[in-house]
């Protein structure tokens, strides 16, 4: 068991370093709204490995936001809230890992894809809402003139969420399509 425990953990590491590394790759669409392509190797993580064990993937993978110094800090607990809790929060994903794993197993191709769609989008917007509510409380003030600190995140949080998604919704399926393999344990 303790064998397993350390496989998984260094899985996760790796998955989380590949994440950083995607995280560098620029994929800004104007000012303020982002594709996080570190979301495909931890949603892959998760599907392959479960909630618990891609919850603490997603933690490192902020934890080395601030090693590499990419992290934009304000405050302690703003900073807290968006590498610490929204990045652990993606191992949410990892909520449909069984039904995936069943479904391989049981040829059902066409679930394949609704599952792994179903899971990216639920690990990005479990991410999303807390860079939502930080990006309210903590980052309002750069909102347009005219435009309120809740607008502002949702239209910035919810578009760079859902492009982020999509595109791990893409890869993910072609991923899949080519090798399961890849998504089993």
């Amino acid at each position: 068991m303790q064998g397993i425990r350390f496989k998984v953990a260094v899985e996760g590491t790796i998955f989380a370093a590949l994440a950083i590394v995607l995280s560098l790759v620029p994929t800004n669409i104007g000012p303020s709204i982002t594709v996080s392509l570190g979301t495909i190797p931890l949603t892959l993580f998760a599907l392959r490995r479960g909630t618990k064990a891609a919850i603490f993937s997603g933690f490192l993978w902020g934890i080395l936001h601030f090693l590499i110094g990419n992290a934009y800090i304000l405050s302690f607990v703003q900073g807290f809230i968006e590498y610490f809790i929204a990045f652990a929060f993606i191992g949410f994903a990892g909520l449909f890992s069984n039904k995936l794993q069943s479904a391989i197993k049981n040829g059902k191709q066409k679930d394949l894809y609704l599952i792994v769609c179903l899971s990216a989008f639920t690990g990005t917007f479990a991410r999303f809402f807390w860079h939502f509510w930080a990006g309210y409380v903590y980052w309002g003030s750069y909102a347009p003139e005219g435009m309120g600190a809740f607008l502002y995140s949702f239209l910035t949080n919810g578009a760079s969420g859902l492009m982020t998604a999509i595109v791990a919704s893409i890869v993910l399926v072609l991923l899949i399509k080519s090798s399961k393999r890849l998504f089993v344990p």
